[in-house]
């Protein structure tokens, strides 16, 4: 086991090392990004302070409350175009030229390698600025996190990380049967945009269908409340829980779309 980790692990590390190098080619892209999600979240802190404009709540969150929701998002945002958009859009390409005839014979585990294979930097700016506005937001709310907080936060956070990682790859595997799934994703990246704010926020059908249908609520709002120190016990382990069953049924969902896939060779 621990050298089956060790293998991974040094692959992952070659995995990068030569993607980053083939990225940073292009530097100028850096200072693009940045200022383009730093348009993007001054638009959002816009929009946002139209419903705090006569001092109202929303959902019962104050502005510095729902600034951390936000900056959440930011954070995932970013780390969707830094690993899961460059590395999950692929899968349809593999699918449509027959590559992945390729990737299925290397001796790796092929969801691994369809997951990790790139990483972009261009999404840090958003993971830097999603950081940052969680930070001074938690801070000016008045939120003074333990090093238990600090934690549980950190461990929703993952918890959100691997719950949008199994929504893009089971959408991503659906390939198999429907070549062009691009659109699809921009679909459900358009939908996700729902956890820029507090769930709380949306009528109760909505706030029902952002928790049980699509899981936004476990994105955003719920590392919120943990870094407020509003969270309670019960969410942070509905939160694993709905992580570790996401994962399970992406895994899952890999290995019975396999069975439909008809290689370049056959």
């Amino acid at each position: 086991m621990r050298s089956t980790f060790r293998r991974y692990r040094r692959t992952l590390r070659r995995f990068w090392a030569t993607s980053l190098t083939a990225e940073l080619e292009y530097q100028a892209n850096f200072l693009i990004e940045l200022l383009s999600v730093g348009g993007n979240l001054a638009g959002s802190i816009f929009l946002l302070s139209l419903f705090f404009a006569n001092g109202r709540s929303l959902g019962g969150w104050s502005w510095e409350q729902a600034l951390v929701v936000l900056g959440i998002y930011t954070l995932l945002d970013g780390i969707t175009s830094t690993l899961l958009q460059p590395n999950l859009s692929t899968i349809v390409t593999h699918v449509r030229t027959g590559t992945l005839d390729f990737v299925l014979l290397k001796p790796i585990d092929s969801q691994f390698w369809l997951s990790a294979r790139t990483v972009s930097p261009w999404g840090l700016p958003g993971v830097v600025l999603g950081l940052a506005l969680i930070v001074v937001a938690a801070a000016r709310s008045g939120a003074t996190p333990d090093l238990l907080t600090v934690l549980s936060a950190a461990l929703l956070l993952l918890s959100s990380t691997l719950i949008l990682y199994a929504l893009w790859f089971v959408l991503a595997a659906t390939s198999i049967w429907f070549v062009k799934v691009w659109n699809a994703t921009e679909v459900l990246r358009s939908a996700l945009v729902a956890g820029r704010y507090p769930i709380s926020a949306y009528p109760a059908a909505l706030r029902t269908f952002f928790t049980v249908v699509l899981p936004v609520a476990f994105l955003t709002t719920v590392p919120a409340e943990a870094i407020l120190g509003t969270g309670s016990a019960r969410w942070l382990l509905a939160s694993l829980v709905v992580a570790a069953a996401a994962l399970a049924f992406s895994r899952w969902f890999w290995g019975f779309a396999l069975r439909f896939y008809t290689s370049a060779s056959s």
